[in-house]
């Protein structure tokens, strides 16, 4: 049972010199022993530390904003100024690139280097998401390490299909392909001996007569009668064993049957040219990156191209 004592009767612990507060619950009693001065002191500068940094800095949140506190600093204007040190720095690398073809950029290596660590860096920011934190792609994304390219590896090449994507409904420059689902024009059994006679290209199957047929009539005119693709199509080298999709048969057939239809944005509507210009350097220098082709051997290229594309 409770108890309280009253000033009257105050007692002090003679062990220690402390009065007893005056508590008592079932004969234990609490000794009114005082704080150290250390933690006082303490406390008391947090209150002065506190109220000080109310002052001089933003602290209490308002319906539309926060106090802004008497020295103006935030740390969205500490971002803004570390911005505007960052831009001023790489401003010459992105003038020189503004200024300069990229077709000749390969050439000059210093500038080209940049471009790369450049590169590098708005890779992490925009394209990890679908090409992976080392570029080696996944399931329908392609790996940019290798030296397998659906439509040209050369920075020319490379830095059009950044500007205008693939494959992007609202953009007439974008890459364009279509490959038609078989599914109700060849017959189940049909596309089996297709499948097989792709999957023979790579060497893990054996030759399907009838499968090269109705490749010849059916997907020649895109992949090649070698089956070596043709990069103006987008249309993909079956020979190599690299696959976008997987090689499988349940996949190939799913490819054939259904078709594919793989999208990426275009960024010359998000980004600058100079960023664009270094992301191409980058996977350019991944290690499938090809020479530029002689003007002779573009032209021609670009004239067989689908829409007009290098």
């Amino acid at each position: 049972m409770a108890k309280t004592h009253t000033d009257s009767d105050k007692r002090i612990d003679q062990p220690t010199g402390t009065a007893f507060v005056g508590h008592e619950w079932d004969g234990i009693e609490e000794l009114n022993t005082p704080l150290p001065r250390w933690w006082l002191w303490t406390f008391y500068l947090t209150i002065i530390w506190s109220l000080a940094y109310v002052i001089l800095y933003p602290a209490w949140p308002l319906i539309h904003g926060a106090t802004e506190g008497v020295l103006g600093w935030t740390s969205r204007s500490q971002f803004a100024d570390e911005m505007i040190k960052a831009d001023a720095k790489r401003a010459p690398l992105v003038n020189a690139l503004a200024a300069m073809p990229v077709e000749q950029l390969v050439a000059d290596q210093n500038l080209y280097q940049g471009a790369v660590a450049g590169g590098a860096a708005a890779f992490k920011v925009h394209c990890v998401q679908c090409h992976g934190s080392g570029a080696s792609g996944s399931k329908g994304y392609p790996n940019l390490n290798d030296d397998d390219w659906l439509w040209g590896g050369d920075i020319v090449a490379i830095e059009y299909t950044l500007l205008h994507g693939i494959r992007n409904p609202d953009h007439p420059e974008t890459r364009a392909s279509a490959m038609p689902a078989f599914e109700g024009i060849l017959a189940p059994a049909e596309i089996s001996a297709v499948v097989s006679h792709v999957q023979s290209l790579s060497g893990k199957a054996k030759p399907n007569a009838q499968g090269a047929q109705l490749f010849a009539t059916n997907c020649a005119s895109c992949h090649g009668v070698d089956g070596k693709g043709l990069r103006q199509f987008g249309a993909p080298n079956l020979t190599d064993n690299i696959w976008l999709y997987g090689g499988d048969p349940a996949t190939i057939t799913q490819t054939v049957r259904l078709s594919r239809q793989g999208v990426m944005p275009r960024w010359n509507d998000k980004l600058d040219r100079a960023t664009i210009k270094m992301l191409a350097a980058y996977v350019h220098s991944l290690g499938g990156g090809e020479a530029v082709p002689p003007p002779a051997v573009a032209a021609k290229r670009e004239a067989n191209g689908a829409n007009g594309q290098p």
